[in-house]
């Protein structure tokens, strides 16, 4: 009798597959739907016939396995949206959410999250009130601006800003502040976006006054001065300061505009960290309107903070797309915590962004050692190595604050940092040299054991 020819065998797997009414009643199927809503019970049970069925057309030969199902399941259930262990040395990294907020800021959510609220509506009055009042208050107190605004992020405030002041006219910027941000959105990009109409002055590395002056014309309707913080140009270099952009606006009837981008409500101060302007700075040397991140040096929720004179400020809360880039309850719960931090002189602690930029090494040092410790009891080879973190976010771009890590030896750096970040919590580090660093600055004390155990499991082939 010939043998089997693999169509054959092929054909035979695909009607051995059950269909999903057979599966939901099967021993290792059943019992899974005491646990869980049957949709998502009958959608794990699609995604297993499905899965091997695409298998078996790619050559496999094992019959289906109704214990697959469970995975599945775990897998749809299972948030898009998770938490993150970071372990990257990059306190603001866009791609891990940026800014963790402080204690006061997520209860503070959460308390407003879970019924109504005054959003709109002045309680003292009995009135429809502004979303803004919540915390225009606070901004101008801390920058000493007459007014303040608040839209979804620092790219919707540059959108909103040169729109409301000069859609249809010219805006003179210099060469080198034509700065592209994270996911390709280019200066150039928003102000043709806006209605405007660029002016490019000066060239990269050397700017001056009079570059903007001689380019002034009756159409001319913004200055605009781009912080540099996601890039730095160094060496044979000159830019005009606000202050003088200013009073040749002045002179000329022309507002100012100064993307600040990160944004430090306060000076940072640690090892390794540059200066940074403070948005109090450029809003005293005149700036008609300022523009900075919620979440990033400010450690608060994603937003585009407005604050400057009040004339101009108006102009922009008037505007109809400010409407399109509002804000909504929770991001206000939020700045406003964060903002009250600021407020009670607490920010250097109570702020996770903060606190983490200037964390001392010996702190960090004495941190690392504790991860090693827990994976050397473990049984897990590693040692405690020097390095520099990384501010990220778009912010202090040549700041490299000394820091500390560990490096997990002898083992296959790219499949366990793979089954790290498909665990629970996930842990991103960083591969240094075919060996998986995790830089300590982010983390907690209590995050090094999780760390160490999960390591430990996927190390060990365990579940994690």
């Amino acid at each position: 009798m010939g043998a089997t020819s693999p169509e054959t065998g092929r054909q035979a797997l695909l009607r051995a597959l059950p269909s999903i009414d057979e599966l939901l009643l099967h021993e290792q199927v059943a019992p899974l739907g005491a646990a869980v809503a049957r949709p998502l019970l009958v959608e794990a049970c699609r995604s297993a016939v499905q899965h091997a069925r695409d298998q078996i057309l790619l050559g496999q030969t094992e019959p289906f396995d109704p214990r697959s199902v469970s995975r599945f399941l775990e897998a749809l259930a299972r948030p898009n949206l998770r938490p993150v262990i970071n372990a990257t040395g990059v306190v603001l990294h866009t791609n891990l959410g940026r800014a963790p907020l402080a204690e006061r800021a997520v209860a503070r959510i959460a308390e407003i999250a879970r019924g109504y609220c005054n959003l709109e509506l002045d309680l003292d009055e009995g009135e429809r009130g502004s979303r803004y009042a919540h915390v225009v208050e606070l901004l101008c107190a801390l920058t000493g601006a007459e007014a303040a605004l608040v839209v979804n992020n620092c790219a919707a405030a540059t959108l909103l800003t040169l729109g409301a002041l000069a859609q249809g006219r010219e805006v003179i910027v210099s060469r080198g502040e034509l700065v592209e941000i994270g996911g390709g959105f280019r200066i150039p990009d928003v102000m043709r976006q806006s209605g405007c109409a660029l002016v490019e002055v000066g060239t990269t590395n050397r700017t001056r006054v009079g570059d903007y002056e001689a380019a002034l014309t009756a159409n001319t309707g913004l200055l605009l001065k781009v912080h540099q913080s996601n890039f730095a140009v160094v060496g044979f270099t000159e830019a005009p300061t606000t202050a003088a952009l200013v009073a040749l606006g002045r002179a000329r009837g022309v507002p100012v505009f100064e993307d600040l981008g990160s944004g430090a409500l306060l000076s940072l101060h640690g090892e390794g960290l540059t200066s940074e302007p403070t948005v109090r700075s450029v809003v005293e040397a005149g700036a008609d309107v300022v523009a900075f991140s919620g979440d990033k040096l400010l450690g608060g929720p994603q937003a585009g903070l407005l604050v400057g004179r009040r004339e101009a400020i108006e102009r922009l809360a008037k505007h109809p797309l400010n409407r399109a880039l509002r804000i909504d309850k929770l991001t206000v719960a939020a700045l406003e915590a964060t903002l009250e931090h600021y407020r009670d002189g607490e920010a250097d602690t109570a702020i996770p962004t903060r606190a983490m930029l200037t964390t001392p090494a010996p702190v960090l040092q004495a941190r690392a050692q504790v991860l090693a410790a827990a994976l050397t009891a473990a049984r897990l080879q590693c040692r405690v190595v020097a390095t520099v973190s990384k501010v990220g976010g778009g912010s202090m771009p040549l700041a490299e604050p000394p820091s500390f890590a560990v490096a997990l030896m002898g083992v296959a750096a790219v499949e366990v940092h793979d089954a790290l970040r498909a665990g629970a919590p996930a842990i991103v580090a960083r591969i240094c040299d075919d060996e998986l660093w995790f830089d300590v600055r982010c983390l907690t004390e209590a995050d090094c054991h999780v760390v160490a155990s999960r390591v430990a499991a996927v190390v060990r082939g365990a579940p994690c």
